[in-house]
């Protein structure tokens, strides 16, 4: 998603501002583990992964997660597997590309000024997260906010640098492997923030779950569910994560999810019909419900089996 992208304009400023030492205690640097430690992590596959088949062809599809672990960064043997007989990584966005870095770094024009109180509270928690108000700039608050709120799971020991989508580009790179984006920057940020409204409240919910500290909960869970592959609890999120309370929300988590979806099988058909396997990774929720990929896929004639470990 779009957040990952930020995320590396962001992560570079955090040692600076952990060197100002703040009044208020920073997230904590995500723990650096042994050699040993990751060795032993390579050998486990983590996340959920789709074998997809059409055209005397294999794909595959692997739902990915916004933050993680060091230890998750090397891919385990069956998704080590997919990437090598594919030709094509297709990301949601791109992180390595360019032209996304300089879409994202363009200021955008549409932000009006936020409720003084409401601002406040952004810059409170953009002062608890040990980063400069500056850092965040050139964003949209409601973008702010998203990104607040998934730098957040550094208190729970995840860390946004350690996400799946930076590895996996590099490791494709390396090997000579087309890298893709699924989505635009401009198409995730009128996501993002559809509108002026929306955007408030979007603003609104996240500041409530950073500033009562439930964000950290929902998001070990989320990621519980995600290293162990447990779709059902995945499928379930909309129910515990206290994130889908109104017909508001529920539009929001739509608009998100499962409205982007059509967009992302075609775009995955595509690539797979111009005749190399491809290895797209996207956000793990994105597999969910009767509008999640794998059915979408399904419908699109490809045979979708679940690998799992």
């Amino acid at each position: 998603m779009l957040l990952r992208t930020i995320r590396r304009l962001l992560i570079a400023a955090l040692p600076a501002c952990w060197s100002a030492a703040p009044a208020a205690p920073c997230p904590p640097a995500a723990p650096q583990p042994s050699l040993a430690q990751l060795q032993a992590a390579k050998a486990q596959d983590r996340g959920l992964l789709w074998r997809l088949q059409r055209d005397g062809r294999t794909s595959y599809l692997y739902g990915t997660l916004h933050v993680g672990r060091a230890e998750w960064v090397s891919p385990g043997p069956r998704v080590a597997a997919a990437l090598a007989g594919s030709a094509v990584l297709a990301l949601e966005i791109d992180p390595g590309d360019a032209g996304v870095q300089r879409d994202l770094a363009a200021a955008d024009p549409t932000a009006a000024p936020l409720p003084a109180a409401l601002q406040a509270r952004l810059a409170r928690q953009i002062t608890a997260a040990c980063l400069p108000e500056a850092a965040f700039s050139a964003m949209h608050p409601a973008m702010q906010a998203a990104v607040l709120a998934m730098l957040e799971a550094r208190w729970v020991g995840l860390d946004p640098g350690y996400a799946q989508e930076q590895a996996l580009a590099r490791g494709a790179r390396a090997d000579g492997r087309r890298v893709v984006s699924l989505e635009s920057v401009a198409l995730q940020k009128k996501v993002l923030v559809p509108d002026e409204a929306a955007g408030l409240a979007l603003i609104e919910q996240a500041l409530e779950q950073l500033e009562s500290g439930q964000g950290r909960s929902v998001m070990t869970r989320l990621a519980r569910a995600w290293e162990h592959g447990d779709l059902a609890t995945l499928e379930d999120y909309p129910r515990w994560c206290d994130c889908v309370r109104n017909d508001e929300e529920r539009a929001a988590m739509r608009a998100l999810n499962d409205d982007r979806n059509p967009a992302l099988a075609e775009r995955i058909e595509a690539l797979h019909r111009e005749g190399k396997p491809v290895f797209a990774a996207v956000g793990a929720l994105h597999m969910t419900g009767p509008a999640g990929l794998p059915r979408l896929l399904a419908a699109r004639g490809f045979r979708v089996e679940r690998v799992v470990w």
